[in-house]
């Protein structure tokens, strides 16, 4: 589906759910869709699974958004008790249109969770209590994510369970099922024009090992030792923590220091502070090579945009050549929450808590569950130690070109992907082409005059 059809079904009210590769224009679609629905005063609450992805859209994590907090299920008993705090039921009551991106890493049980918080505050038996809600993901991404109970050397911080057989993806909930998904199957590419990364990442997705890996150790002699500044990924943060370490300790020069500041709601604002990739403290030396974490378009830098630090100037403010050759003084920017405000009319939000920080990272190295979400030009892999179906395909998608990588180890895990996975992608490109036949089936004036009901029935 052309992302141009999946525009017209999230405007005609549809409950949605938009998938397809890495670099298919999911979060630039939402986020047409949220300046669309701002535009016509419709209150729209943006949230995603994980604080990073998140915060690449100025939201917040779906369990504080809903009150979930760190539960995994919630039973009917308890829903009445999550519900009484008045910051809660007016944000829900007030939401017309909810986002939930990186869907893929929600459990069945929480969707189900927030269904009946939605419900319940509502007044409303109809899922999600009337809301319209659009999910974004891609199921060969990380799925969720079940702490064990023993931290292990093998996990070291990031900790997986591979038992499924409590909960599974949020596909498996009944709530998902009822909810008349209008599923949007991106195809357009427009991270990566190379095809030879596409054909690999293609093989993965269809569950290809071995022509994956053919096609990739044609190319693995030539990365080996490849020169450049491209960030590593690492699958474990033991790894990353020390190279970065490690690195910034061989710069011989003076030490900046930079402190995260933190604003409003304080308890919002440590959330937010452990979600967003920037560090409390960031400590910097010329030479440091490092990787933006924000977007701002205008400065000329995206969220994974990396470079170099060549220097300070006045207040301290580093100095970044990018590896594209562009000189960027870098200022302090805002990260927020923000949720809608039940005192002033028209769907306008209020900042519940905010953080300030150079947007910057020490970027030697990341982990390959932090590199979620980002586009990199470089980088320097070691995927011997993939630990979960979906690790590698995460890394290699990472890259707009087989160019830029320099490639150090991988095992045989890293090619594949979950078996749920392969299952309801193909489920979802059929309900995909049905959703375009139906689309098409209709006469332009009437998509307009159902998307004009919409934005009434929403009172926008």
């Amino acid at each position: 589906m052309k992302q141009r059809e999946a525009l017209d079904i999230l405007k005609s009210g549809y409950n949605t759910f938009l998938t397809g590769p890495p670099g298919s224009g999911k979060t630039f679609l939402l986020n047409a869709y949220i300046k669309y629905l701002k535009s016509n005063n419709i209150v729209v609450s943006i949230t995603a699974s994980t604080g990073i992805a998140a915060t690449h859209m100025g939201g917040v994590t779906l369990h504080s958004w809903s009150g979930l907090g760190i539960r995994d299920e919630l039973a009917d008993t308890e829903v009445k008790k999550v519900c009484e705090r008045g910051y809660l039921r007016k944000r829900i009551k007030n939401t017309n249109v909810l986002i939930i991106d990186e869907i893929s890493m929600i459990k069945d049980g929480q969707f189900e969770a927030v269904n009946k918080i939605c419900q319940y505050i509502k007044r409303n038996p109809r899922p999600f209590g009337g809301i319209q809600v659009v999910c974004s993901g891609d199921f060969f991404q990380l799925p969720p994510v079940y702490r064990s109970e023993r931290p292990t050397d093998a996990t070291q911080g990031e900790l997986f369970s591979a038992n499924k057989d409590k909960q599974g993806f949020v596909t498996n909930s009944d709530i998902w099922k009822r909810m008349e998904m209008k599923v949007c199957y991106l195809d357009e590419q427009f991270r990566t024009k190379d095809k030879q990364l596409t054909k690999i990442l293609n093989y993965i997705r269809e569950n290809k090992a071995e022509e994956s890996k053919q096609i990739l150790s044609k190319e693995i002699s030539s990365m080996h030792g490849k020169a450049g500044i491209g960030t590593k990924l690492y699958t474990h943060n033991i790894d990353v923590d020390t190279i970065n370490y490690n690195e910034l300790s061989k710069i011989k020069g003076q030490e900046y220091h930079y402190q995260m500041t933190m604003r409003g709601n304080l308890v919002v604002a440590d959330i937010l502070k452990k979600s967003c990739l920037a560090p409390e403290k960031l400590i910097l030396k010329e030479g440091a090579h490092v990787m933006f974490i924000k977007n701002n378009f205008e400065a000329g830098y995206v969220n994974g945009t990396q470079g170099k630090v060549v220097g300070f100037a006045a207040a301290d403010l580093p100095v970044v050549q990018t590896e594209e050759g562009k000189r960027i003084t870098v200022t302090v920017t805002d990260w927020t929450i923000e949720e809608p405000d039940a005192t002033i009319q028209g769907g306008k939000t209020s900042v519940v808590a905010g953080i300030s920080q150079i947007p910057l990272r020490l970027a030697w190295a990341i982990t390959v569950h932090k590199s979620q979400g980002m586009n990199l030009t470089s980088a320097e892999m070691d995927l011997s130690k993939c630990f979960l179906p979906g690790m590698g395909y995460v890394a290699l998608s990472r890259l707009k070109s087989l160019k830029g990588l320099n490639l150090l180890g991988i095992n045989h895990l890293a090619f594949c992907v979950n078996p749920k996975a392969l299952e309801v992608d193909k489920h979802f490109k059929k309900l995909s082409k049905e959703s375009s036949a139906e689309l098409k089936k209709v006469s332009k004036s009437a998509t307009a005059k159902r998307q004009k009901q919409f934005i009434k029935y929403m009172g926008g």
